[in-house]
């Protein structure tokens, strides 16, 4: 059984949120969200607190109950308190610059590395750590990997983009023989 789905989510007074058939509606502000749920979970809204349930026993209906409880969840928690992820540059004069609406990467190459800043997202440079702040998880996510891999961290020297929590396994450079 998901032990993910069984949890209710607690609504914030700022988060306005109304269930219409198989869809949740969440409105904070002017941002507005959807999830469509397309009838896969039970959906229950009682005072501040939403609710799913099982459609039947089946393994595939458990796995939408969890899933689409932590979509909601992700939901709720990026319009109060919003995602944010980290990525550093490491190696000799690789460089990074938001200009306007565009970060600008100096990675190596012949040329800068231009990266145009989707709508709804921010992004700050500061001393060679990007970081990246958003409402919605799934876009910060995929814009980290995204810039991530213009340069990924390569193993030997270390050099590259790489999330602030990662670690990178270096290995042994050649050896001369004897």
């Amino acid at each position: 059984m998901s032990r993910v789905g069984k949890r209710p989510i607690s609504i914030p007074n700022t988060v306005e949120t109304s269930v219409q058939g198989s869809k949740i509606v969440f409105k904070s502000g002017k941002n507005i969200k959807e999830l469509e749920t397309y009838g896969r979970v039970h959906i229950e809204l009682n005072a501040n607190e939403l609710t799913f349930k099982s459609v039947d026993n089946e393994p595939q209906s458990r796995a939408y109950w969890g899933t689409y409880r932590s979509l909601a969840n992700n939901i709720v928690l990026g319009m109060t308190t919003g995602f944010t992820k980290v990525l550093e540059i490491n190696g000799v004069g690789y460089k990074a610059a938001v200009v306007g609406k565009t970060l600008e990467l100096a990675l190596g190459f012949s040329h800068p590395v231009k990266y145009p800043i989707p709508e709804g997202v921010d992004m700050s440079v500061e001393k060679n750590t990007i970081t990246i702040k958003g409402s919605d998880k799934q876009q910060i996510g995929q814009i980290a990997a995204e810039i991530r891999e213009f340069r990924p961290p390569e193993p030997y020297k270390g050099k590259g983009i790489k999330y602030s929590d990662e670690t990178i396994i270096r290995k042994a450079g050649k050896t001369a023989k004897k």
